[in-house]
């Protein structure tokens, strides 16, 4: 629950990573707060391409909505290569993506958004902003402890006693699948938006921009490429379910 009376009176800062999640909440940010700022982060990812697909995606909302763009303040890009010389993760070098034996994959990167949050919020009192949007959720998600309500009700809590700072960490996508995500997007911004998503975001672990699928570009094996694409395929057959059902 937001500190902030007026929304409209509110600056947020959106971590913007440059795919669909992220995405996702910018717009669900733009539609509720006066002001929105982004920030990315630069941790050594192996797949890098998503820092560049963020401008690619920021300069699109700009043209396509102008509503949304007179809200949208600026870009912010931290760079923490610390983070990736400290990690041995499937998501900071070249290795095959696997299981541990404690059952979380070695895509995890452990103290990610514990650093990322720290940063924004840090970000956030010198930039005026009260409200953190993130897109952890608890639906879709490979058990990353990071990711769960008291995690980031925890951070968020020490964020406003370290800070003196009224500071909330909204998750909009903490209860929904993938598939409540891509609606999410059409209820937002339309086809548009969609488009966007499917375009100019970026999901894939292994930073393939190579191939093409209905549900955007990846190598379309990975874990965040499989996920992306089953929510696709569930939210077109709710579509379609609709459609068929006279309710569309």
């Amino acid at each position: 629950m937001s500190l902030t009376a007026d929304p409209a009176l509110t600056t947020a800062l959106v971590l913007f990573s440059g795919g669909q999640d992220s995405t996702a909440c910018l717009a669900w940010a733009l539609e509720r707060y006066g002001h929105v700022e982004t920030v990315g982060f630069d941790y050594g990812q192996r797949h890098r391409v998503e820092l560049d697909q963020r401008l690619v995606v920021l300069d699109a909302i700009r043209r396509q909505f102008p509503d949304w763009s007179s809200r949208l303040g600026d870009d912010h890009l931290l760079e923490i290569p610390v983070l990736g010389a400290i990690s041995d993760t499937a998501l900071t070098s070249t290795a095959a993506i696997s299981v541990h034996a404690n059952g979380l994959p070695n895509t995890f990167v452990p103290g990610r958004n514990l650093i990322f949050l720290t940063l924004a919020g840090a970000l956030a009192w010198r930039r005026g902003a009260s409200v953190l949007v993130g897109g952890m959720c608890e639906t879709d998600y490979s058990g990353y402890p990071d990711c769960r309500r008291e995690t980031l009700d925890a951070v968020a809590n020490s964020l406003q006693l370290g800070m003196e700072l009224p500071l909330t960490i909204e998750t909009p996508l903490m209860d929904l699948d993938k598939a409540q995500t891509w609606a999410l997007a059409m209820e937002l911004g339309g086809p548009a938006l969609v488009a966007i998503t499917v375009e100019d975001t970026h999901t894939c672990y292994l930073g393939d921009r190579t191939t093409r699928h209905d549900w955007g570009l990846g190598c379309g094996t990975c874990p965040a490429c499989e996920l992306r694409a089953r929510g696709w395929q569930a939210w077109k057959g709710r579509l379609t379910a609709h459609t068929d059902g006279g309710e569309a």
